[in-house]
């Protein structure tokens, strides 16, 4: 399912509101979007680290869900995270 571009928009946003403007050379936080999920990482550039945060996934119903990094590469499901038909209630979560 192809994400809307009103809410990649919004993810971009606050992505980009994360990290103050004076750490943005070593510390990024950016999202990858691939089939219907947008993950949403960490990069360091002090030592070309990449970290997952979470997963915004959007369903053939207009439903976004989240799933959260298990810290080994996986993700869990968040019983307790909302579903919503757009990002900011997810990604006031995180």
């Amino acid at each position: 399912m192809a994400i809307p571009e009103l809410a990649l928009r919004q993810i971009e946003r606050w992505c980009a509101q994360r990290v103050p403007e004076h750490l943005r050379d070593r510390l990024r936080v950016e999202c990858r979007v691939r089939d219907g999920v947008v993950t949403i990482v960490e990069l360091r550039t002090d030592d070309d680290s990449e970290t997952g945060i979470a997963q915004l996934r959007f369903d053939e119903f207009g439903i976004w869900s989240m799933l959260r990094s298990d810290g080994r590469g996986g993700w869990l499901a968040d019983p307790d995270a909302p579903v919503a038909s757009t990002p900011p209630p997810l990604l006031s979560e995180i």
